[in-house]
């Protein structure tokens, strides 16, 4: 039988407690605005960006060991490095500079730089757009250690430059944030999932009917299945990803925008045994699918439909030259050769752990994806020639 998650999750501190329930206020304001309903859209919106209280803009320890997730950049400066090989290629090409959306820790930032100096290649400069208030800071501490001539290249917007940008786009787990829509397949017809109080005042899954958006989505997102989806099926829509795409896309006079998160292709996203969706929370390095608990201090996040992404990039007017797994993309950027290259045996045995932890399959090899969009780019990426998946999405 399953355990509900708030059953046997950690207890939350009294300080906690105290925010999460300044953010349910929010939540329950908003739910009587809308008749008790909200969509799971704006309840993942508020419980992620609410100004002060969301889990993205309010300060909480949130990645590496004692926070509640670890990314690729924080199990091993290896995965920072071979980006910044393919980023290396690229600046070769055009010149110009680095931006990266939602940069955690910085992290990656400082060990991308310090690679790209050692290869003569730094940019012209490093920006970071980061929504999150308390990641700032610690983003700015750790730059603060790097050698001048790196940090002096490190700069923080609020906001896409207004500039015609030359260079490459880094995000690396930004597209699996955004909020997404949610919907079971019910009666032969369709619903959409949000969020309503129940008798005891706590939010609760109900569903209601589908807003005209995601209704006429759906309809043509299923025509493109190789099946239709039972009874009961429950998934997400990320509708909000187009529009993501289509602004960063605007600002891309010539380069790159590399796409780092887990993912699938649309046929393999919306498959029929994938029947209770892949929104998943994450909470002390524990992963759970309760959405309504710890509000506005748990990750919410739902897997990438590759699929729209790419769409969205041809439709505005990107160039898709390269869709792979991570593992075969670190691989053609020399991971192995990194690994390799360790001065002392201790230090290879570390490095080899690393590298597996970021390629076995059953880690983040396999459910791990990357996708490169480009505009005014003339040869193939290296980081793709191992592996082309284009045909999948």
């Amino acid at each position: 039988m399953r355990v509900p998650p708030r059953e046997v999750l950690p207890p939350l501190s009294v300080d906690e407690a105290r925010h999460s329930e300044a953010l349910m206020a929010v939540i329950r304001e908003q739910l009587g605005q809308g008749g008790g309903w909200l969509s799971f859209e704006r309840f993942m919106e508020l419980a992620l960006y609410a100004p002060g209280l969301g889990y993205y803009s309010a300060g909480s320890h949130k990645l590496g060991a004692g926070g509640d997730f670890v990314t690729a950049p924080e199990v091993s400066d290896l995965f920072s490095r071979c980006v910044a090989r393919q980023c290396a290629q690229i600046l070769a090409l055009t010149g110009g500079e680095i931006l990266e959306l939602g940069a955690g820790t910085a992290r990656m930032a400082c060990a991308l730089l310090a690679e790209l100096a050692a290869a003569g290649c730094l940019p012209e400069r490093y920006a970071i757009l980061e929504v999150s208030a308390d990641l700032t800071q610690r983003q700015r501490d750790r730059v603060a250690q790097l050698p001048r001539v790196l940090r002096e290249r490190i700069v923080w917007l609020t906001q896409l430059p207004s500039a015609p940008f030359t260079g490459v786009m880094l995000a690396n787990e930004v597209a699996d944030a955004l909020p997404c829509r949610r919907f079971v397949l019910s009666g032969g017809g369709m619903l959409e999932l949000g969020a309503a109080l129940d008798p005891a005042g706590r939010l609760t899954d109900t569903a209601a009917p589908p807003a005209a958006v995601l209704l006429n989505e759906c309809t043509r997102l299923f025509a493109e299945l190789d099946a239709p989806l039972p009874e009961g099926y429950v998934s997400e829509v990320c509708l909000r990803a187009d529009a993501w795409v289509a602004s960063l896309a605007e600002v891309l006079q010539r380069g790159a925008l590399l796409l780092f998160d887990y993912g699938l292709p649309r046929r393999h996203y919306y498959h029929p045994q994938r029947d209770t969706g892949t929104l998943r929370c994450h909470f002390r390095q524990r992963v759970h699918d309760d959405p309504y608990i710890n509000v506005g201090l748990q990750d919410i996040t739902a897997w990438v439909d590759f699929t729209r992404l790419a769409q969205a990039g041809l439709t505005a007017g990107l160039d898709v030259e390269g869709f792979a797994t991570q593992a075969a993309f670190l691989l053609a950027s020399g991971i192995e050769a990194m690994t390799g290259a360790a001065t002392s045996d201790r230090e290879r045995v570390r490095l080899a752990g690393e590298a597996r932890r970021l390629m076995l399959p059953e880690e983040m090899g396999e459910a791990f994806k990357v996708l490169a969009l480009t505009r005014g780019l003339q040869v193939p990426l290296a980081g793709f020639a191992l592996q082309d998946l284009r045909r999948l999405l």
